[in-house]
């Protein structure tokens, strides 16, 4: 019976919630914009992972490594296109 409750997700809900709590406390405790900003950003990036592994199976199939090499891809394309951004509109390159 144990091997039909589904301890994994269980636990990977239990520490994104733990994760949104701890984002939560840049609101709560008020910290700077800077400390504030690393911890969002630390929680946001770790949170993204646990969905992808726990969630979305990502590293379960004989080709995960094609996975993370899309994963890596697109996360490449994503800074690219926000530097790029704030280099042509904000910082007027």
């Amino acid at each position: 019976m144990s091997e039909l409750f589904p301890r994994k997700q269980v636990a990977g809900f239990v520490f994104s919630l733990m994760l949104t709590a701890i984002a939560l406390t840049v609101y709560f405790f008020d910290l700077s914009f800077a400390a504030g900003m690393t911890v969002l950003l630390v929680t946001a990036f770790v949170q993204a992972a646990v969905q992808l592994v726990v969630f979305m199976h990502a590293g379960e199939t004989k080709d995960k490594g094609s996975i993370y090499t899309n994963i890596y891809y697109a996360f490449a394309i994503a800074l690219v296109t926000i530097f790029g951004t704030l280099l042509i509109l904000i910082w007027d390159m």
